[in-house]
């Protein structure tokens, strides 16, 4: 889980979690913490090379990914990660996933998947900036295995201990990348201290 001790992510995961920060700063540190993990997460992707290119100074072989990548972002929360993501690689096909949290069983709940009938795609990067039970995480990984992706990548800001686990237990294979983990996940399902609810702070829709 590389980035767990990179200072800038400390630094700018502190900042998140102040429950001062507005949603305008708030969707901005998402997007920076977004972009040192997505650089992070990408680092072992392939390369081919291409052609004979020239510098001002001279030549120099071209090469350029050699995967199919496509970014999956879990919704709503996962939208917050997809800018950043673009910016390192803008070919990269966006295939929303749809998935909520029943309040009363904490289990997921799917509600929107318009995959493409075969995979074509040879890494993904599935978004979602807090892992706090593992549910949504593993049923979107469920969801991708079974229309044929073979490699998975898991990029989360904060994860509960817990849910880490499960992720790692229910998908071994599954490489994550996290920025930090949180020791307790309280009996609502939330990450403490976490950051509270994301998709709020997001997208400014909090309940009096």
């Amino acid at each position: 889980m590389p980035g767990q001790q990179h200072p800038l992510i400390a630094h700018k995961i502190s900042l998140l979690r102040d429950a001062r920060v507005k949603p305008k700063q708030f969707r901005e540190l998402v997007n920076e913490l977004g972009i040192i993990l997505g650089v992070e997460a990408t680092a072992d992707l392939d390369l081919i090379e291409t052609k004979e290119l020239t510098s001002p100074m001279g030549q120099f072989q071209g090469v350029k990914l050699k995967d199919k990548v496509a970014i999956f972002p879990i919704m709503r929360a996962g939208l917050g990660l997809v800018d950043a993501f673009l910016s390192l690689l803008p070919a990269a096909r966006v295939h929303h996933l749809g998935l909520y949290r029943e309040k009363a069983t904490l289990l997921p709940v799917e509600y929107y998947n318009k995959l493409p009938r075969q995979c074509t795609v040879d890494v993904g990067f599935v978004l979602d900036p807090m892992i706090a039970t593992g549910g949504t995480a593993i049923a979107a990984i469920n969801m991708l295995k079974d229309w044929g992706l073979k490699r998975i990548k898991l990029v989360c800001i904060i994860a509960s201990k817990p849910g880490l686990e499960a992720v790692q237990t229910a998908h071994p294979d599954v490489e994550i990348v996290v920025g930090t983990v949180d020791e307790v996940l309280d009996t609502q399902g939330y990450i403490v201290p976490g950051v509270g609810d994301s998709g709020d702070r997001i997208f400014k829709t909090f309940h009096d």
